[in-house]
């Protein structure tokens, strides 16, 4: 939407004092560029709270803020952010003064994500008026709102609005998680021992994933030291369990340094089949060898820079992609990226949808429990899963690609919560070959005959 013609009668916002001797035309002119700037700003920032708020209420996240504010269609990204994070920070402030004043009658009430940015950032921000419909609504109220805001200090016995903010906000340590390794061990013996020094929980969603409080170091445990655990993040364990691989599946790991999504797979599987891991860098292909030896799994290296299968995976996410569909007697593809931008994310699985659908594929629902979703960029993107910093965990993306006789053969089988949690059994007949492939930034695939997934 335009914003109107810059108004000749702004009385009610004073403009700033320019520096001696500046033109009046530029004076203006500078005026007007700003207000224009922030009427935009304004509306991108409240598109993208519309659906952040949206996503809370329906229980289902739209996105990380990040991840909407660096789509496409917002130009001004910088500001946009700043002022979607500050609105948050204030929303519950802004609503109740909003509604104790009557401001926001049902009138605005289609608009209210933007009245929420636009008094934000009038009352508490750049205070820009600008000459919008919503700009005007405050301004005129501005002053009712503010005595408001007054009473609320003092009935709530603080001194500012930040006060009240602040109060209102406690920021909560993120936990320590590290994955048990039942190539060596049992997740009873690793939570046996670390209760002795420290409060120890197993994790609802993956299994053999451990929650020890923040701050823990384990770095010179001799349990990390000999590979009975792996100090990985929450987001990481969820690539490989999301393929619910199973023993004696052939797995293809595409970009596998440091290994730790690789070793997994092998765990997962109870070391009973084979997983060719790719690695393009060769001092990361060595990370990727010595965390194969210290997990214990069987390893056959390879030292050739490439196989011919995994050669024609591209720099490029969507050939790469593509290419993994394409393998005739592969089942499952998890596309999983250490990325929340919708163009190495959303927007690559949208784009290969017609080749997958075409192939038999389908995308089927990891972690059907876990609330953040895909951004609601294409149909079906609910499918997708996001993981991000505002959970306290690292920001991921992972998408699941199933073969339709694939998925129709599992309906069949005894659920295990859709999770692929696989008993711990103490072989080691997997076969771990690692190649030199190419190596996608931030990118993620493992490959398998009965799975194949992207790390």
């Amino acid at each position: 939407m335009p914003p109107p013609p810059p108004s000749k009668n702004r009385g009610h916002v004073p403009a700033a004092r320019p520096p001696p001797g500046k033109p009046p035309g530029r004076r203006m002119a500078s005026r007007d560029a700003a207000e224009r700037a922030a009427f935009f700003a304004r509306r991108e920032a409240a598109a993208v709270l519309r659906r952040v708020l949206r996503g809370d209420a329906s229980r289902r996240a739209a996105g990380s803020i990040k991840s909407l504010v660096y789509s496409p269609s917002v130009r001004n990204k910088r500001a946009t952010f700043a002022l979607v994070c500050q609105t948050l920070k204030y929303l519950p402030i802004l609503k109740e003064v909003l509604a104790s004043t009557g401001v926001l009658t049902s009138k605005w009430k289609k608009q209210e994500e933007l009245v929420f940015v636009t008094a934000y950032d009038i009352l508490f921000g750049q205070e820009t008026a600008a000459s919008g419909s919503v700009e005007q609504l405050i301004m005129l109220h501005k002053d009712t709102i503010m005595a408001a805001l007054e009473k609320m200090c003092i009935r709530r016995k603080v001194r500012s609005v930040e006060d009240l903010v602040s109060k209102k906000r406690t920021v909560k340590p993120k936990p320590r998680f590290l994955r048990v390794n039942t190539l060596r061990t049992s997740t009873d013996s690793v939570v046996e021992e670390l209760n002795k020094i420290h409060k120890v929980d197993k994790d609802e969603l993956v299994p053999d994933l451990l929650v020890l409080p923040p701050g823990t170091d384990l770095h010179n445990h001799h349990l990390v030291s000999e590979g009975k655990v792996f100090l990985q993040g929450k987001a990481s364990c969820m690539v490989a369990v999301a393929l619910c691989p199973e023993p004696g599946w052939k797995v293809i790991d595409a970009c596998a340094a440091p290994g730790n999504k690789t070793v997994h797979l092998a765990a997962l599987m109870n070391g009973e089949g084979s997983i060719t891991a790719c690695e393009l860098n060769k001092e990361r292909t060595k990370t990727l060898q010595n965390t194969i030896r210290r997990s214990g799994a069987n390893s056959n290296q390879d030292d050739a820079s490439t196989s011919s299968r995994i050669r024609k995976l591209s720099a490029f996410q969507r050939k790469a992609l593509s290419h993994a569909l394409s393998f005739p007697s592969v089942e499952r593809v998890v596309y999983s990226t250490c990325s929340i931008h919708q163009a190495e994310n959303e927007d690559v699985v949208s784009s290969v949808l017609p080749l997958a659908s075409s192939l038999g594929f389908e995308l089927a629902t990891p972690f059907p429990q876990w609330r953040r979703r895909g951004l609601p960029v294409f149909e079906g993107s609910e499918h997708l899963l996001r993981t991000d910093p505002e959970d306290g965990l690292e920001g991921f993306f992972i998408s699941l690609f199933v073969r339709k006789a694939a998925a129709a053969a599992d309906a069949v089988k005894p659920s295990n919560g859709g999770l692929g949690v696989s008993k711990q059994v103490f072989k080691r007949r997997n076969g771990l070959m690692a190649f030199g492939s190419s190596r996608l930034s931030r990118m993620m695939m493992l490959c398998s005959t009965r799975g194949l997934s992207r790390r």
